[in-house]
């Protein structure tokens, strides 16, 4: 199989037939053997019926029904599991991404062979307050972090090598950060291409200003696990080692001067009486946390099974 598209989906009804008519002309025109694969993720329109009337007439048409909402990276993750097509490629059901572009990016990881390529919406028809200047600063902040220099970390038009998805994990909300992610896989040859960006048809969009404070905060997680996350013990335990060292030894440096002050008839106050005493405790006890924190961490690191976030309602073509 050449190509499978991914498009995960929540209340779009309206916009389920024209752009899968859309997708399986470009396929057809171009000869690709392809299949299309909905991720209903919990909608409560009648998106997940369209879907069924659509595999009924195309056998490429597959579809994955949630039992409920459960996000975006779920839903994707759930699609990358299921895709079998050299080249995976991933996109809204909103019509803001345009499946013309599909060619020129399955010819990227073909003939140019790239791992990743990532869609860099140039031109954006959202709304400038709510939606462009924060995504310009996500954007800033994530090429600073991550040390990749793109443009669009999420735009949800992307291609990928069948190997990338089927080697990155996909869950809470780190859809925005999959070439983060690839990265850290030792997936290098990834690029970037200026997609077409269109005005939402139907509907309205069902994310709001608090995803990019979200995206914010996965940023940060993303950016410590990526350094940390498979061997917490060299953060966590080489600082709580640290502490505690500093801490044992500001304990024993109090304990000598006050013997030596006592032997030597020198006016003390009560070990008890002296900042540093309760420093050194303090250090001491946080020390031990860290590293009792570190060492449960590599426990559960090796203990740690492939859990799904999600739970799969139906399936349609599979």
């Amino acid at each position: 199989m050449d190509i499978s598209v991914i498009i995960p989906l929540l209340n779009e009804e309206e916009s389920l037939q024209e752009l899968h008519d859309w997708i399986a002309k470009v396929m057809q025109s171009n000869r690709f053997v392809y299949e299309i694969i909905f991720i209903d993720d919990g909608s409560t329109d009648t998106s997940w019926n369209v879907i069924e009337k659509l595999s009924e007439v195309n056998t490429a048409v597959k579809g994955i029904r949630f039992q409920k909402n459960f996000g975006k990276s779920q839903a994707l993750d759930a699609g990358f599991e299921m895709a079998k097509g050299a080249v995976v490629i991933t996109m809204d059901a909103d019509l803001q991404d345009n499946p013309d572009e599909i060619p020129a990016l399955y010819d990227l990881i073909i003939k140019d062979d790239f791992d990743l390529i990532s869609g860099w919406k140039k031109k954006r028809y959202d709304n400038v307050i709510t939606k462009n200047i924060p995504s310009k600063l996500f954007n800033a902040a994530a090429r600073k972090t991550s040390g990749l220099k793109l443009n669009d970390f999420n735009c949800g038009l992307k291609a990928y090598k069948n190997i990338v998805i089927k080697t990155v994990k996909v869950s809470g909300e780190m859809h925005r950060y999959i070439p983060v992610l690839a990265k850290n896989e030792g997936f290098t040859k990834i690029g970037e291409k200026v997609v077409q960006h269109q005005a939402r048809k139907y509907g309205v969009t069902k994310f709001g200003v608090d995803r990019f404070i979200n995206g914010f905060l996965d940023l940060i997680t993303i950016s410590f696990l990526s350094k940390f996350g498979k061997r917490p013990m060299h953060i966590f335990g080489l600082w709580g080692s640290l502490m505690f060292l500093f801490g044992t030894t500001t304990a024993f440096y109090i304990g000598v001067l006050k013997l030596y002050k006592v032997f030597n008839d020198i006016k003390t106050i009560l070990i008890t009486d002296n900042p540093w005493f309760f420093i050194a405790l303090t250090s001491m006890i946080l020390g031990t946390l860290l590293f009792l924190a570190g060492f449960i961490g590599e426990l559960i690191i090796k203990t740690k099974s492939n859990e799904k976030h999600y739970s799969i309602k139906e399936k349609l073509n599979f």
